[in-house]
């Protein structure tokens, strides 16, 4: 579909191969497997002895940039492309919204977090939550090519900072809220809040923020066309009830009240969806329509996943960050007849200010938590522990290394109406150790465990 590759491997004969320098890889040293591959053009950031032709630029990143823009851009900007942006809810709000402009007949692609979708197609799989400027346009072309009118997207601080959106016009941007994260990459909160401000930039309509989060004034301030909502936005949350299998919203939007009931749970999926439904409702339809057909909506997978489990209940859920694992611990713990245990850990190699602060919101909202690994990555997963226990000040814990142990034990220690809460990769089928990519879920964990526990329950009465 487009002629220009940063992978050797994808290298089709006539392709220009771009040698991008990234964090592990430098392009430049995959010159030669690109030329037999078929490359009929280098643009590299050396000169080179080669035998096919070869530009020499100051910064090939930017030479990609402008050739995808110059030569792909009108066409992917004939799609209405939502960019969803924020700490935590992107996925979820993202889905809801694709799903219900799906529902409502207007064919919608999503690009994110859990992957790439488009109605009665197969599902990709993206290695990052917004991919490289390539692998997007391939994306948006193909969206555009299989008749898509819309495409929802999750953007990133880091796609933002890294220019990974050049060229894209969102019809739409919307702001879901600001907590810590990432502080790895962006150092400070400012430098992180000001990479998710540059979507404003690249916005041709309305922009749609979350009036409770403080945050939320740096976007009114900036751009005059600012829609709101929260308890006392444009679209203002009189009361909701936060039920053991569903959520029912009243709220005010144009001096008009609504009530609406949802298959999602939880104070933060109240949100979520009242920013699908504007998003939507800018789109085109009323608030009517998008009522009519909620109660077919759900999350998407990680996302508050529940899975009963002897007279108990294990809900995985992506949530990695401290305001993240606040919300969910506390949205159950509004309903909870037992207890409440947590298996938690954090990613390695990525920012560690936030480990003891999410050790301490672990035990101190739980009745007890197990520390394990999330991706540990690089890092030694023991001293990724022993940062999460630097904020931990009851002893409601214990520790142990292995995720699939873990999970393990907090299966065994359910009784009946307890909660076990599996927080941090929610839909990933994989772990990270060291530069390895293993296969790991922690639904087929809990899948595994009850397929045994049937198993043996089905041996002790036979015999």
């Amino acid at each position: 579909m487009i002629n220009v590759k940063i992978d050797s491997r994808k290298i089709t004969k006539g392709d220009i191969f771009v040698c991008i320098k990234g964090s592990n890889v430098d392009g430049h040293d995959y010159i030669e497997d690109a030329i037999k591959n078929g490359a009929s053009k280098i643009i590299s950031e050396k000169d080179l002895n080669i035998d096919i032709t070869l530009e020499v630029v100051n910064d090939t990143q930017k030479w990609l940039n402008q050739y995808m823009i110059t030569n792909y851009s009108e066409k992917i900007n004939k799609l209405n492309i939502i960019g969803i942006t924020g700490t935590n809810g992107k996925t979820t709000t993202c889905f809801l919204t694709y799903q219900m402009l799906n529902k409502l007949k207007a064919k919608t692609a999503y690009i994110g977090t859990i992957g790439f979708y488009i109605p009665e197609e197969k599902e990709i799989t993206l290695p990052n939550t917004t991919p490289n400027i390539l692998d997007l346009y391939e994306l948006l072309l193909t969206a555009f090519d299989k008749g898509c009118k819309n495409v929802v997207m999750e953007v990133s601080s880091h796609a933002l900072h890294q220019k990974r959106v050049a060229g894209i016009k969102f019809k739409i941007g919307a702001f879901t809220n600001f907590s810590e994260d990432h502080l790895d990459y962006h150092q400070t909160m400012e430098e992180y809040l000001n990479s998710k401000l540059l979507l404003l930039k690249q916005l041709d309509g309305v922009m749609i923020v979350n009036s409770d989060d403080k945050a939320s004034q740096k976007f009114i301030k900036t751009y005059p066309k600012t829609i709101s909502y929260g308890k006392s936005g444009n679209l203002k949350i009189n009361s909701y009830k936060d039920m053991y299998t569903k959520t029912v919203i009243n709220f005010t939007y144009n001096n008009k009240d609504y009530e609406v009931k949802t298959n999602l749970k939880s104070d933060f999926n109240v949100y979520n969806y009242l920013l699908a439904l504007l998003i939507i409702n800018n789109l085109g339809s009323s608030i009517e329509e998008i009522i009519s057909i909620t109660k077919d909506i759900y999350p998407p997978k990680g996302r508050c996943e529940q899975i009963k489990v002897k007279n108990a209940l294990a809900v995985v859920d992506y949530a990695h960050t401290p305001d993240a694992v606040e919300k969910i611990i506390r949205a159950f713990n509004k309903h909870k007849e037992g207890k409440i245990m947590t298996i938690i850990g954090c990613g390695g190699d990525r920012d560690p200010y936030k480990r003891p602060i999410m050790g301490k919101i672990a035990t101190d909202e739980s009745d007890y938590v197990i520390f394990t690994s999330d991706n540990p990555r690089t890092e030694n997963p023991n001293l990724i522990l022993e940062d999460i226990l630097k904020g931990v000040i009851k002893d409601n814990y214990e520790v142990l290394v292995d995720r699939r142990v873990a999970i393990k034990r907090g299966l065994d220690l359910l009784n009946d109406n307890d909660i076990l809460l599996i927080l941090g990769k929610g839909h990933e089928d994989y772990q990270i150790i060291g530069r390895e990519k293993k296969h790991f879920s922690d639904k087929e964990e809990v899948e595994k465990y009850i397929r045994n526990l049937d198993m043996s329950n089905f041996f002790e009465n036979v015999s």
